[in-house]
């Protein structure tokens, strides 16, 4: 049975609340104005485990354990670093991959296009054990698969859109691109891109509601999110499948996006 991975929580919430008070009466406080304010920055890293408080951590203790148990479970092998840089990387390049098979689940065969965005990828794939700890630091946001149907004219709009942007994660398409961010070519499948053509794309809610600059993705004539089936639990899925078969994970850089010189006119 496939796990959503919707959320990861420990059975029970700590929560505090802090009750303000004041002797003074609102007609008293209103004779004050603040004259100065101040703050800093405080560095929330090891240096506040040198001298933890043992009450806290000993009420923490039995679910931090049984969390860690969670997420330090070790689920695959990654053959190889990955990485995530524009204008593609082998993190984002299977990523995208991910995204475009699991659409199989609305459209009973992948998409033709795969999309993911850099900057929700927010850590590195290492080479070596993968555990749902690693997938978390990877994928840490609740962004969840969503299929949309776009005509092919705002298709080739969104290629513009990943030229400028140089680069994002894709799968299914080919972009080649001017190093200004300039669109040259673009195919998907292989194939040109036909304006009244219907194509199907993969990607997160957060891309489809054409969030960082990808706003012809809001132009799709379908879209649909299935529940629960969040991008890491996808994820997390997919390792887990590649495990059981005997398969390490793997990746490729395959020039999906290249940069091209400028096409220039000549002058007579």
């Amino acid at each position: 049975m496939k796990s959503n991975y919707a959320k990861i929580i420990p059975s029970t919430i700590l929560t505090g609340m802090l009750l303000f008070t004041s002797c003074h009466s609102t007609r008293e406080v209103s004779n004050y104005e603040i004259t100065q304010s101040g703050g800093s920055r405080i560095c929330m890293d090891s240096t506040w485990d040198n001298a933890p408080d043992e009450k806290v951590a000993n009420i923490l203790m039995p679910y931090k354990a049984d969390v860690d148990k969670k997420m330090y479970q070790v689920i695959g092998v990654s053959a190889m670093k990955m990485e995530q840089k524009r204008p593609e990387s082998l993190l984002s390049n299977l990523v995208a991959e991910v995204l475009r098979c699991a659409a199989e689940c609305v459209l009973k065969h992948p998409a033709d296009i795969g999309l993911m965005n850099m900057g929700g990828l927010r850590n590195i794939l290492p080479e070596g054990d993968i555990t749902v700890s690693t997938v978390y630091e990877i994928l840490p946001f609740e962004n969840s698969l969503c299929v949309l149907t776009l005509k092919g004219t705002e298709v080739k709009q969104l290629m513009e859109v990943i030229a400028s942007l140089k680069g994002e994660g894709i799968s299914g398409a080919c972009v080649q691109m001017t190093a200004d961010g300039k669109l040259v070519s673009a195919t998907v499948q292989g194939q040109p891109i036909v304006d009244d053509k219907e194509y199907t794309v993969a990607t997160i809610d957060y891309l489809a509601d054409g969030n960082d600059g990808l706003l012809p993705l809001v132009q799709s004539i379908q879209r649909e999110c299935p529940d629960e089936m969040t991008l890491r639990g996808i994820f997390l899925d997919y390792v887990k499948d590649q495990t059981a078969a005997g398969k390490s994970i793997t990746s490729k850089l395959d020039g999906r996006i290249t940069i091209v010189p400028a096409v220039t006119s000549d002058k007579k």
